[in-house]
């Protein structure tokens, strides 16, 4: 047993894995940007070139207890696909369980499925969908694909026999609840609602500095507020598929994991 509350990823996996420095989808509250220009990795300049780590690609792996989550850092995209191949089937073949969380562009999807088609009981997707709102997202996710294609991914990705997911974290408007009824008929797994954490001091050391993206950032937070976020809770607590991260839980009084990679 763990005494420190876990959050963020390891709520969901035990490790970690990565082979990228840099994402071409250069999110506005990217967490892994904001790590990335802290510790002088990237800037803001060049965060969108996406460099490979190849000692991290060149890496084997080993059969561990617990999920591993590929990527947490960086996205999969068009570019870095058959590299992304590789790394996953080193990630499991070994007999590990994977949580593959993208940001999906159909191809992409596609192309996983194909490929990893024998694997189907070792890995879960999980979509990341902010928005039902494609404009909502562009705002936020500049270079990452429209909530159509997304929803087409997860579709096919569901359809194809894969178990799936996704995740709403960070909730980027007022309309979760529609989002969820949309998208729980092609869910198999869960769909994890969470706030946008430190949205604020991101922005502002990825460089987003600018008044229309501090307006954005305020409204969100301020439609974050407790009230409605007990609104939200209220609506859909009783949906088995709904799961809900730390920053929703501290507001609506469930328990904090205490255990890594539980995925609960």
């Amino acid at each position: 047993m763990n005494n420190k509350t876990i959050f963020g990823t390891y709520e969901w996996a035990f490790k970690n894995a990565n082979f990228i420095n840099g994402c071409s989808h250069n999110c506005l509250y990217c967490y892994s940007k904001e790590m990335a220009i802290r510790y002088k990795r990237k800037t803001t300049k060049n965060w969108e070139k996406e460099e490979i780590n190849f000692a991290q690609l060149n890496k084997t792996f080993k059969k561990i207890d617990g999920t591993i989550m590929f990527p947490s850092s960086h996205d999969i995209t068009p570019a870095n696909l058959d590299k992304s191949i590789e790394f996953l089937k080193k990630l499991i073949i070994p007999g590990n369980k994977v949580l593959i969380v993208s940001k999906p562009h159909l191809i992409v999807i596609k192309r996983l499925c194909k490929e990893l088609s024998n694997y189907k009981k070792d890995m879960l997707f999980r979509f990341t969908i902010g928005s039902i709102d494609t404009q909502t997202l562009k705002s936020w996710e500049p270079n990452a694909p429209t909530f159509e294609e997304r929803f087409s991914a997860l579709k096919y990705a569901f359809k194809s026999g894969f178990k799936t997911s996704v995740s709403c974290e960070p909730m980027l408007d007022n309309k979760t609840f529609q989002l969820v009824k949309k998208l729980e008929p092609y869910v198999s797994d869960s769909i994890w609602l969470g706030k946008a954490n430190f949205l604020l001091r991101r922005l502002k050391m990825n460089g987003n500095k600018s008044t229309k993206a501090l307006k954005l950032a305020t409204d969100l937070l301020d439609s974050q507020n407790e009230a409605n976020i007990n609104e939200l809770y209220n609506l859909l607590k009783h949906n088995k598929k709904v799961k809900w991260k730390e920053s929703i839980k501290k507001i609506v009084n469930l328990d904090l994991a205490q255990v890594k990679g539980l995925d609960k």
